[in-house]
Formats: C-alpha cells, structure tokens, sequence
C-alpha cells in the first residue's frame, strides 16, 4: 500500500496495453490489470488487419480512416515481423457498388493517410486460373496489411514491461474507491494498490467496471456489436486477400492465413449476453459460407469448418439503425474526482494514437509529463527494416541450420531480431528439448511463460502461435498438464 500508481489500467486489451506503453514510456508509475489472458477478448478475434477501412468512406469517417491510414505505416515500420503488406483484391459485379463510386472510394483511400511505403490502387482483369467464379472478370486491387493481432497486444504489454509497467494477468480489479484523493483498489490476487487516476480500458466490460467496480451511476452509452470469423483449409492459392461485397451491403474478407488456411469474416450483429460467453452463431456462420461462395468456384458449408471466433466490439452509440453503420472511431471519456478515463470504441489500427490521445487528456494531471514517443519506437522484436523480413529469415536459418525452413520462418514471423535469444546457444534440435508438436519446443514455452505471460494451452495454442490450428486434441492436453504441473 506504500507505492502510488500514477495510473491503473483495468484490462489488458490492445488499447489498455497501448495505453500503458505510452505512459509507461514518458516517465509514469503504471499498473495494468487484466481478469484473463492479455488479448483474451476482443482483441484477439479482429479480422487480423491494418487497415484505414475502406467501407468506413462510405458513413464519411475521413478523420478515421485517414488516422487509421497514418498508423498503417507507423505500424508497420514498428512491428515488420507481425504486421506485413498485403494486396487487395476487390472483384466486381453488377448489382453491388457501382464502379464510379469504387473508383472514386480507391482514389481517396490512396491518398488521405500520405502513402508512402505500401503500392498504389489497380485496375485488374482476371484470367482463368484465379478462383473467382467465370462471371466475373474485373475489378480492383489496393494495399493494406496483416496483422497478428493478439501478438501485438502481447508484444505491447511486454514493452510497457521493459519501461517499467507492473503486467498482471490473471487480476481482476474487484472494487476501486476513492480515498484521501486517490482511487484504492483491490484485486482478486488479495493485493491492494493505490492510483491517482484510473483507466478503465475493459473493452465489451467498460459499462460493467463503472457500474460494479467503481460503483458510479452514470450512464455508459455502449453498443455491443459482435463479429465472428470461420477459418476453412485453404480456398485458393491466391496469396491476396480477396474483399467481397455482399447483396446486404457488408462486406466480407477472404484472407490467406497460416499457410495453409483461409480465414473469413466478418458479421456485424447487435449482442445484449455476457461477452465473457460469446460464440459464432449457426446463422452467422451460414452467411459467411454464402457470402464466399457466391463469389468463389468452390462451394463451402459449414462441414468445411475446422475453426470459428467471435468478438464483441465495445462501440459509443452514435445511434446508427444499423450495427456495420456505428462508428468504429474512439470516444475518451474523462469524468470524477479521482478521475477516471473510459475507453469507448476504437481499432486495432489505431491503438498507438488512442493512447497518445488518452495521454494527451491526462497531461493536465502530470505536470511535467514527457512528450510523445512511440511514432517512431520499435516493438520488441521489431527493429529491422520493415522490408527486411526476408533478409532477418535468412540470417536466423544461417544461424541454427537445424531449424526446418518452416520453423525459421514461424519464428522469425513470431520473434522478430529476439529469435535468437529464443534460440539461445542450440547447436541441435534436441538442445531444444522436447517437440510438443507442430515445433513447439520447450525452449519456446518457457520463454513465453517468462517473458509473455502464458500460462494455459490456449494462451499458448491460440494467442502466441496459433499452433492450436495444428495440434491434436490429444497434444493440447498434454501441454495443458505440463503448464498446470509446473505452474
């Protein structure tokens, strides 16, 4: 009870992570409280993309999707291992979006955000052999990126970690009170910890940390809109992602993943139930199956399933009829004495903004505070040129020649410049000890129980790797019984 945070964030998402980064960074004392996994809601089940949103020109979101174009190469120089380029491909056909107005969306969408590391707009015909069906024969191809979207709240946790952040997972925030001028909470590991401002950034639980943590009345103007994804073996050899407009007006992706996967979403469907419980509908997942196979050659159901996810997206209510038509920008919301900051909406991509948002609202309360610095800061793992993956690939490979081409690649992809102290000094495949399958080794676990907060298969299986796409049941239960073992 001795040390005073200056701030205590209430969730370990990727806005609470880039929040405590920031401030972390300019000198503050941060404690960040997260009830499960770090990335174990929401921001683990995004469309795994940087991206400004194109469809968002269509509600006139300039500011967004210009911020969000901005960060898209701030991300990128940031983190080349977990966020890469990615094409585009925008089929058309008649009926949907008329040709002028995708022209006219790709013009502004090539120019709004000053591009310029990524290619411009195409126009494209299409020959025989790409796996779109015969009747469509046009279209248009832009840039964006992909993103491991729970590694980056991962990774940024661990820098807010080496600036000086207090992580802790696994602690949930049971009741905060104002006392003697500061917030006094208690968490459920039985610690207490004082704070001179909270933050609540608990994603879909942002009304239900004012109502029951920090026991205030006012109203929370949150819309819970929920996306769910499927993931199918691989649609097309096509390395692009294909974005697919729908008879409804959504639009849905069709996105290269893991190599050998296809993975596809997203709904937009109003939830009222618990996030803690969220999970593809049969309904949802019967519309993205249609969506994809009105366009493809290849027909799927929902028997061509081998994995689902679903989110819930905690938005400000604009009001919007229509759950796609809600506004996916931030609303920060600064109210009471201690004070609190709320986090309402926002996007993977915009994340590092968001925070310098919410340091930029709490500056008057830190006199002195340093300035601005993660525009132009590497996440760990990330300080190599943002083209330069292939190169960093090669020199690990050179390294650890044991290593199979897949496996420098899946490191590399995962690690970044800190494969190698991954590695360490293995001279042989066994120094690594034992593979519990699809390559993970003990020397992988143990560095992600050190350094990244895994403790549970699924922490392991479906936020680090995503080897959980590989692993039998059997496997994964083994690997739950050595971390339960030796925990």
């Amino acid at each position: 009870m001795n040390a005073v945070f200056d701030l205590a964030i209430i969730g370990g998402g990727i806005n609470g992570a880039g929040i405590a980064r920031d401030a972390a960074g300019r000198g503050l004392k941060v404690l960040l409280a997260e009830q499960g996994d770090l990335a174990g809601a929401t921001s683990s089940a995004s469309t795994k993309l940087i991206h400004g949103g194109l469809r968002y020109l269509e509600f006139f979101e300039f500011r967004l999707v210009r911020e969000a174009l901005t960060e898209r190469e701030i991300l990128l120089r940031a983190a080349p291992h977990i966020i890469w380029p990615l094409r585009f491909v925008m089929p058309y056909r008649a009926g949907g979006r008329p040709r002028w107005m995708l022209r006219a969306g790709l013009f502004l969408y090539d120019h709004l955000g000053g591009r310029t590391l990524l290619p411009p707009t195409r126009t494209l015909r299409f020959r025989d052999d790409i796996a779109l069906r015969e009747d469509i024969v046009s279209g248009f191809e832009y840039s964006d990126c992909w993103v491991d979207d729970a590694r980056l709240v991962v990774l940024t946790a661990r820098d807010a970690a080496n600036r000086g952040a207090d992580i802790r997972t696994r602690v949930r925030c049971e009741a905060a009170r104002s006392e003697d001028g500061l917030w006094r909470l208690s968490l459920s590991d039985g610690a207490e910890a004082r704070a001179r401002v909270l933050v609540n950034a608990a994603g879909p639980f942002v009304a239900r940390v004012l109502t029951d943590v920090v026991a205030r009345n006012e109203p929370a103007r949150v819309r819970l809109v929920k996306g769910s994804h499927i993931v199918v073996k691989r649609l097309f050899d096509d390395d692009r992602n294909f974005i697919l407009q729908n008879p409804d007006g959504r639009v849905c992706f069709a996105i290269p993943w893991q190599e050998d996967f296809t993975l596809i979403g997203t709904t937009d469907e109003e939830f009222d139930g618990d996030p803690s419980h969220v999970t593809i509908s049969p309904a949802e997942t019967a519309y993205l199956c249609a969506a994809v196979s009105a366009w493809f050659r290849r027909t799927i159901t929902a028997d061509d399933v081998v994995w689902s996810f679903a989110g819930v997206r905690p938005l400000r209510d604009d009001g919007a009829s229509a759950a796609r038509a809600v506004t996916r920008d931030y609303v920060l919301e600064l109210t009471g004495t201690p004070p609190v900051l709320s986090v309402y909406g926002g996007k993977i991509t915009t994340f590092r903004r968001l925070a310098e948002a919410a340091m930029d609202r709490l500056s008057p309360l830190f006199p002195g505070l340093k300035p601005a610095w993660t525009a132009s800061a590497s996440l760990p793992g990330g300080d190599f040129p943002w083209d330069g993956f292939c190169e960093l690939r090669a020199a690990l490979a050179r390294r650890y020649p044991f290593l199979s081409a897949a496996t420098a690649h899946r490191l590399t992809r995962a690690y970044g410049t800190l494969a190698p102290a991954l590695l360490g000094d293995a001279r042989t495949a066994a120094d690594l000890g034992q593979d519990h399958g699809a390559g993970l080794t003990d020397r992988e676990i143990d560095w992600l129980r050190r350094h990244e907060w895994a403790r549970t298969a699924d922490d392991i299986l479906w936020r680090r790797t995503k080897l959980g796409l590989r692993f039998t049941p059997a496997e994964a239960g083994a690997l739950q019984r050595l971390l339960s073992a030796s925990s």
